[in-house]
């Protein structure tokens, strides 16, 4: 059996669907449905259980010498969340104890960390899991710093021989955009924001920018598709002697203005961009530049490729937002 924490979540979902699209018949998925359409992101999978995060430690208990694999992707992923405690319970505290249960059983541990564990560091985006790396990082909100936090235990836990899980790896994922992200509101990713003002004719908004050395619009992520985070998931999933903490991105910076062209431009219309100033609940906490540098994912052997931005938007909004079916 496979475990997905978040499974009913954006990247979790797009996981189990490629999990079962290989053939994996019993997949469990850890997650709360709400009361809104979040259901249907799992509608069309078949699954082994799903189960309530309060009630995952019993559940393992019952389940102790069945699981094969962890994916730990649940988490509070909202940057603007200001609930400390409950980032912390969710993010760090349940993180460790899949940890502690998946070396006490020999049962593999792949965990979501994320590209706001940088901060507002544009030097290089070295995923370096070292100590000392780690402990130069300086996270802008709670939710980078929760993950950043777990990321420095697995580090001291690894380094002082403490037990582990036979394969673990930390995945620092960067601005993910894809199908089965609609339940986010908010912090979903700009495509899906931008595309209602695109099929009105009217300009798209993004945030002005407030820093000299960058132009309106010309602020820049790393921004991946959903299907690259789950193409390097399994590749994790197919060589069990790899190990470690990795950045998952393209490793190109692409500014909003080049992915807000490339929405117009899949919807079949001419771009037409509006400045607005940035919230000033963000304002202080607004990276700027991410790149995720990815020559240690190389070296462990990844050759996968990664989908351009222009034809990753093209599918996302042609094959689902355009369509009666938006979920995957």
């Amino acid at each position: 059996m496979i475990l997905v924490t978040g499974g009913a979540g954006f990247i979790g979902s797009n996981l189990v669907a490629a999990l079962e699209a290989r053939g994996a018949t019993e997949i469990a998925v850890v997650d709360r449905l709400g009361s809104d359409e979040k259901w249907r992101n799992l509608a069309k999978r078949e699954l082994a259980a799903i189960v309530p995060p309060e009630e995952i430690e019993a559940w393992l208990a019952r389940h102790a010498g069945t699981i094969d694999m962890v994916f730990h992707l649940g988490a509070v992923s909202a940057t603007t969340e200001r609930n400390a405690d409950l980032i912390i319970a969710s993010n760090f505290a349940l993180s460790l104890k899949l940890w502690d249960w998946c070396a006490a059983t020999g049962t593999r541990f792949v965990y979501a960390s994320s590209g706001a564990t940088y901060g507002d560091d544009a030097r290089d985006f070295d995923d370096d899991g070292s100590l000392e790396a780690l402990a130069r990082l300086r996270p802008l909100n709670a939710y980078g710093w929760s993950k950043h936090l777990f990321d420095r235990r697995v580090a001291r836990l690894v380094a002082d021989g403490r037990p582990a899980p036979p394969q673990w790896a930390g995945l620092k994922f960067f601005n993910v955009y894809g199908p089965n992200e609609g339940h986010k509101g908010r912090m979903a990713s700009v495509i899906t924001h931008v595309l209602p003002q695109v099929l009105a004719d009217e300009p798209a908004v993004l945030f002005r920018s407030h820093r000299p050395d960058y132009a309106d619009g010309g602020q820049s992520r790393d921004f991946i598709h959903v299907d690259d985070c789950v193409a390097v998931m399994l590749w994790l999933m197919d060589r069990p002697e790899v190990s470690g903490l990795f950045n998952v991105g393209t490793g190109r910076a692409r500014s909003f203005a080049d992915l807000v062209t490339a929405v117009f431009h899949a919807a079949g219309r001419e771009p037409k961009i509006r400045y607005i100033d940035t919230p000033e609940d963000l304002r202080d906490r607004y990276q700027y530049f991410t790149e995720a540098r990815i020559d240690r994912l190389r070296a462990a052997g990844y050759a996968g490729q990664f989908i351009p931005l222009e034809e990753g938007v093209r599918r996302y909004v042609q094959d689902f937002l355009l369509t009666d079916d938006p979920y995957r």
